[in-house]
């Protein structure tokens, strides 16, 4: 773990990748979590229908960007698969599962708002068809990406129509927890039999936030309680410690990735928050943990894709399998940037913290605005990264500010055992490309093949030299 100081951290060591207490079996009768209560509640859907009933702004334009999306019209047509695979060396088809993914969540977002029971169907029937279809998910270090990725956005796309009629809740159920959350669970755990630090924060969070779905989703409050524990604790350098390790004292915190490129920065900070939305509408506030250090660190992102100069810290990571081959590589400085990137990241972070908590986010309130109307899948390329998070922020996540300056994550119908909520204190003073260049680009790929994957150009003296490329976009 680097040190949160100002000063330049050390080797980040090796050790066992999961913490917290030992896993359980839960089931249903323990109690049942929150539903709908992924990304978006009964209370956030309901809002967002009556606003854009009303012709309320900026509702209206985030639910027109939805609407002109080919993904959200109730004609698609499913191609479900046997087995995904993504990753050099298999006939990768994992576009064809999230193309599906995204016009389900889509045509379920806009059933909701819209009242129209036809894209409330395409939804069913697609992640009907998937259900009935897909038995695993294969192929390089990439597969765990694929789990955690899709796996996540399955579960949020199913949660918002898990109660329509003709909707196989039970077989999707089983089809998360045998062919998604596996996975996961195994990435966190052993790391691809890498050393702990060798994949970057992105890897971490991807499986942080499948496991944290779909055991909401399931009704698992073991593996809620596995994703939050590793969210606190673990690590990997998904934890937030870890993937926010330099605290400064004017209120920014340093974002790990930063020091390896734009693209994979802006994934992370999108994942951690959409992991930290997820708990909180299960009465966990992970918004606010450790004295609102993910605000700190999605402030120092957004003032540096600004344009802004942001300070960052030299630190170094040992990379390399276990029982093979190792290594160090040190990141020195904030990568350069492209201020007209973006990604469909910031409405929900924004409106977290400063209508719901009534807190200061300056940068990541001029960047929300910047990037508005939020898109989603389809609206920011046809590669895999522009499908890395769901989106439609605009639409969904903003809201009027609480009547009190500090609001509690919403209680839940049912806490889950051993990941009771936490009540908010006071606020705070201010590896190798995947082939379509998606911004979760593999870093390794199996042991067998690690020095090619990673493409390695020099050993000498302990320290590993890689090739920089993408720094503003994808890539390694």
């Amino acid at each position: 773990m680097l040190k949160a100081t100002g000063v330049a951290a050390g080797v980040i060591g090796m050790g066992t990748a999961l913490q917290g207490p030992t896993a359980t079996a839960a089931t249903a009768a323990d109690g049942a979590f929150a539903h709908p209560g992924l990304l978006h509640t009964r209370a956030d859907l309901d809002r967002m229908a009556a606003k854009v009933k009303a012709g309320a702004e900026p509702y209206t334009a985030g639910y027109a960007k939805l609407t002109a999306n080919r993904h959200a019209q109730s004609g698609w047509k499913a191609n479900p698969q046997a087995i995904v695979y993504r990753g050099s060396g298999s006939p990768q088809n994992y576009s064809i599962l999230y193309n599906d993914i995204h016009a389900a969540y889509q045509n379920a977002l806009r059933a909701h708002v819209s009242g129209d029971s036809a894209h409330a169907d395409t939804a069913v029937a697609i992640l009907n068809a998937w259900s009935a279809e897909l038995t695993s998910v294969q192929g390089s270090a990439d597969r765990f990406l694929a789990a955690g990725l899709y796996g996540y956005q399955f579960a949020n796309a199913a949660e918002l129509v898990r109660d329509h009629p003709g909707f196989e809740l039970a077989r999707f159920q089983k089809m998360l927890r045998e062919v998604f959350l596996p996975l996961g669970d195994d990435f966190l755990k052993n790391h691809n039999n890498a050393v702990v630090t060798n994949y970057w924060t992105n890897w971490d969070l991807t499986a942080m936030a499948c496991v944290l779905a779909v055991g909401i989703f399931c009704d698992d409050r073991a593996a809620v309680e596995r994703a939050v524990a590793y969210f606190k604790h673990g690590e990997g350098l998904g934890s937030v410690k870890n993937a926010i390790p330099v605290v400064r004292e004017d209120g920014l915190a340093e974002w790990l990735e930063a020091g390896r490129d734009q693209g994979h920065a802006l994934l992370g900070v999108g994942l951690m928050g959409t992991f930290c939305e997820m708990a909180w509408n299960q009465g966990i506030d992970l918004y606010g943990h450790d004295d609102n250090r993910f605000l700190k660190g999605a402030q120092y992102v957004a003032k540096w894709c600004l344009g802004e100069e942001v300070p960052y810290t030299a630190n170094t990571r040992k990379k390399g399998a276990i029982g093979g081959w190792s290594g160090t590589e040190t990141a020195t400085e904030a990568a350069a940037v492209d201020p007209a990137m973006t990604r469909p990241i910031w409405a929900m972070i924004a409106n977290h913290y400063t209508k719901r908590r009534g807190l200061d986010a300056s940068y990541v309130t001029r960047i929300a605005a910047k990037s508005a109307p939020e898109g989603g899948g389809g609206d920011y390329g046809p590669n895999s990264g522009g499908y890395d998070q769901l989106g439609y922020g605009t639409l969904t996540f903003t809201r009027d500010r609480a009547s009190r300056g500090t609001s509690s994550p919403p209680t839940p119908t049912a806490s889950a055992s051993g990941a009771q909520p936490t009540r908010p204190g006071p606020p705070s003073p201010t590896p190798t490309p995947t082939p379509d260049g998606g911004l979760a680009a593999t870093g390794t790929g199996d042991t067998a093949g690690w020095i090619a994957a990673t493409g390695i150009t020099a050993l000498a003296g302990g320290l590993l030299l890689l090739r920089r490329r993408g720094r503003t976009g994808g890539g390694a």
